[in-house]
Formats: structure tokens, C-alpha cells, sequence
């Protein structure tokens, strides 16, 4: 088994070469690690902050998110995260629910009213904490697209069963700062930009720019400094034309240039946020490989 897996790890490594010249290539490898195998045990974590973007390539993010791109070499990145599919809502819910529910469109809420758990749900009716926080929504769970808000990039909106509890954790970007200062970030949180700032309708450059001031301020934010809270930069899918692979960046103040080469997708890091929460994973997480294993950080 070690062999197929440092093969498979290759063979990976391989692919991220063959870029083409729009596309730059990932660095190369620096340790043992990346061949695949889990990163050394290091300081638990108990909070865990997911920034999302939007359609992009791992190629096409390392080569224009020049920040990103750093700060994955500085602490570590995944050559082998795929999303699960397309468009952008299934993965969203992926995150969330651990399942797409068959749902393969980016239709509103009220289409697809989910009556199942989802992480953020369970992990607040355990005792754990969750919020999101979604830039350009004007009202807590907002239920409707407005201005540059997208609801389909908001997934804890779609569980109906789970409204009440949206309507409290759901909340405006402005609540971030605050939790920064404060070091009250929850155990599960996902940061939404807008869909401007998410590249999804503007530059990866623009992308770039306003993760180095939000993401930036958490790393310098007392739930980071302490090592309580890892922080994960994903896209939730790419733009078609590169087998989903997407750069998915962890940032722990244990970690030093890590390279994963294990397989990995959505569904770990919905594992990973019900490991921090204490609560059992939902849907196909529950058989996914966890994120922060891998990365040493469980």
C-alpha cells in the first residue's frame, strides 16, 4: 500500500508539472511529506475557519493568487483535492451536509429545502459553536440573492429543518472582525465573500487581495496565535476544464511547508469540522479521509 501511495502522490506531482504556460505549476516538494504520507503529529486543534472562492483551478490559483499562493508554501497546501462536482451549490452543500441530495443546479432555498443535518446544525445542538459569516447579505440567513450576495454560496440556508438555528449563526461579514479581536471564532465557521471578492465575477487578482486582509487578520488573531484554530482556503470548484482539482491551502501555526498528496475532497473537510465539533460526521463524510489528519492537526 505505501507504494501505490507514493505512486498515486507522483504521479500528482507529475500532473501539477505539465501545466501549461497560463498555469503555473505548484513547488516542488521540500520534504517527505509530500509523498503522500500524514504530516507529524502536532497541537490539536479545536476551531477550524473555511474561506471559500470561487471556480478556479489549483493551476490557474497558484498562478494568479500570488498571496495564496505563498502563504500555501509558507504553511502547506493538498495536491490532490477535487471538489465533487458542478455547479457551485452541490459543493457547498458537500461541505455542509457531507451530500449534494441530487442536487445538480444553483437554484434558491425555497427549491430545495433540505430537511436533513448538516454540521453546522448538529455541532450547535451538541454544545459546539458554528457560524457563518456571508459577505454582502443584508439580513441573518438570508434567503434570497441581493446585490453581490449569492445565496447559493451560503449552504446553511438550505436546511429548512435547520432555519431557526441559520437565523441566529448566519450572520453578516461586519460579525468577523469582531470574533477576530475577540478570539471567540466558533468551532466551525466558513467565511462567504461576495461574488466579486470571490473571483467568481471578478480578477483571481481581486480574490487575492481581499483574502490577504480577512484571512490575514485572523492569522494574526489570538484563536490562530494560540494554535486552537486551523484555517482552510478552498475553491469550491474549477472552471471546468481541469478535473476539478482545486488548491485547497491549510494554514496552522504548527505547520512548515507541508505537501499532501492524499486524495481528498469536500467531504474531508466536512469530516474535519465535525472533529473539532465533537459530533459525528454527516452523509459521505462519515467514510471520508479527514483533512486535518492528514495534515498532522487532529
Amino acid at each position: 500500500m505505501p507504494v501505490l501511495i507514493a505512486l498515486a502522490a507522483a504521479a500528482a506531482l507529475a500532473d501539477c508539472a505539465s501545466a501549461t504556460t497560463t498555469d503555473a505549476a505548484p513547488a516542488a516538494p521540500t520534504t517527505a511529506r509530500a509523498a503522500g504520507r500524514d504530516a507529524p503529529a502536532a497541537t490539536s486543534v479545536t476551531k477550524l475557519l473555511v474561506f471559500v472562492v470561487e471556480n478556479h483551478s489549483l493551476h490557474q490559483m497558484r498562478a494568479g493568487m500570488p498571496w495564496l499562493s505563498d502563504l500555501a508554501d509558507q504553511y502547506g497546501y493538498a495536491t490532490r483535492y477535487g471538489a465533487i462536482t458542478h455547479p457551485s451549490l452541490p459543493n457547498y452543500l458537500a461541505i455542509a451536509g457531507g451530500d449534494t441530495f441530487g442536487i445538480a443546479d444553483d437554484s434558491r432555498p425555497a427549491d430545495h429545502p433540505i430537511r436533513r443535518p448538516s454540521v453546522f446544525g448538529r455541532a450547535v445542538r451538541a454544545g459546539s459553536t458554528a457560524t457563518t459569516y456571508a459577505e454582502g447579505m443584508t439580513s441573518r440567513c438570508q434567503q434570497a440573492d441581493g446585490g453581490e450576495y449569492a445565496v447559493r454560496h451560503n449552504p446553511w440556508a438550505y436546511f429548512r429543518s435547520e432555519r431557526r438555528l441559520c437565523r441566529q449563526h448566519d450572520v453578516p461579514l461586519r460579525a468577523l472582525q469582531g470574533d477576530i479581536d475577540g478570539g471567540t471564532l466558533p468551532q466551525v465557521g466558513l467565511v462567504v465573500p461576495d461574488v466579486c471578492n470571490d473571483a467568481h465575477d471578478c480578477t483571481l487578482a481581486t480574490a487575492d487581495v481581499w483574502l490577504r486582509r480577512h484571512v490575514g487578520r485572523v492569522l494574526d488573531g489570538p484563536d490562530f496565535t494560540s494554535g486552537r484554530l486551523a484555517v482552510v482556503v478552498t475553491a469550491d470548484e474549477d472552471d471546468r476544464h481541469h478535473g476539478n482539482r482545486v488548491l485547497t491551502v491549510v494554514a496552522h501555526p504548527s505547520l512548515d511547508g507541508v505537501i499532501v498528496g492524499r486524495a481528498l475532497t469536500h467531504y474531508a473537510l466536512s469530516r474535519s469540522y465535525a472533529e473539532v465539533a465533537g459530533v459525528d460526521p454527516v452523509g459521505h463524510a462519515a467514510d471520508a479521509r479527514s483533512l486535518l489528519r492528514v495534515f498532522g492537526l487532529e
